[in-house]
């Protein structure tokens, strides 16, 4: 018997103790993000006198190397940190979904020119994408998330092009296009709600890897500009103080850790359910 994809992926969650404490530091920190604007938290306040202090219950993060709150620091950090990720899957997720699906769908010239597209963006070395890319858009969040975005599409085309590749050949699509309905009305009423179940599981590990891809942007100089900071950024400020205020380094180098897992755990009971209900 079937159950829901809602209920399938809560008992997936509610099976793992794991999964458990992922979903509610997930949940927990992006509620604590939206509400930021509303704390009594200055992460640019200063206070020299304080410099790199040690955490304690005035300050739990302890301070930066100005004096600066560094609880408050982390999390305006994470925030945008989560931000990037979230903007940067949509952008990837949306490119990626609609050249597969073209690719897919309408195959000879059109999945020749996607397809060898993917191959040449995928033969560059990352790295060096990332940096030209970031030369041409400079920095900042806005260009963080185009870069990101614009550059971690490719694997998404080529699982959703497997995906429909298969679908186009089932009944209920070769009788749509027997009937002569629109192309573009097969894709987004046909075969596109087969698809969504991959999308969604995708969606998760595409959140994950645009923090980590963002958090190596930062650490090298290339993410958002100050007074915003976020976990990279603020890893890359805290190498030049290792030694007298290793928080400064470890508290978002954990967070950073915890929030991939976490990801990756609602991806694995995402598939997990989605799996469950196709039996």
């Amino acid at each position: 018997m079937q159950v829901s994809r809602g209920k399938a992926f809560i008992n997936r969650i509610l099976s793992h103790p794991h999964r458990i404490l992922a979903s509610v530091f997930l949940i927990g920190f992006s509620l604590l993000a939206l509400a930021l604007p509303l704390l009594p938290l200055d992460p640019e306040g200063l206070d020299v006198i304080h410099s790199l202090a040690k955490p304690s219950l005035q300050h739990f993060f302890g301070t930066d190397e100005v004096g600066r709150d560094y609880f408050a620091r982390v999390l305006y950090g994470g925030r945008v940190s989560l931000m990037v990720g979230f903007l940067s899957m949509a952008m990837s997720m949306g490119l990626g979904v609609m050249i597969g699906l073209l690719s897919g769908y309408f195959g000879g010239a059109v999945d020749f020119f996607f397809m060898r597209l993917v191959d040449v963006l995928s033969s560059i070395p990352w790295m060096i994408l990332v940096m030209v890319f970031g030369m041409v858009f400079g920095r900042g969040l806005l260009s963080l998330v185009m870069v990101i975005g614009l550059l971690s599409w490719m694997e998404t085309a080529r699982i959703i092009r497997g995906e429909v590749l298969s679908l186009k050949e089932r009944e209920y699509v070769l009788y749509a296009r027997f009937l002569g309905i629109f192309p573009l009305r097969i894709l987004f009423s046909h075969i596109f709600p087969g698809i969504l179940p991959t999308i969604i599981t995708a969606s998760t590990a595409a959140i994950a890897s645009s923090i980590m891809v963002e958090s190596a942007l930062s650490f090298l100089g290339r993410g958002v500009t100050a007074p915003m900071s976020s976990w990279g950024s603020l890893l890359q400020n805290a190498q030049k103080f290792l030694q007298k205020a290793p928080h400064m380094a470890i508290l978002p180098g954990i967070l950073i850790i915890i929030t991939v897992l976490s990801f990756h755990q609602w991806g694995e009971a995402l598939r997990e359910s989605l799996l469950l209900e196709r039996e």
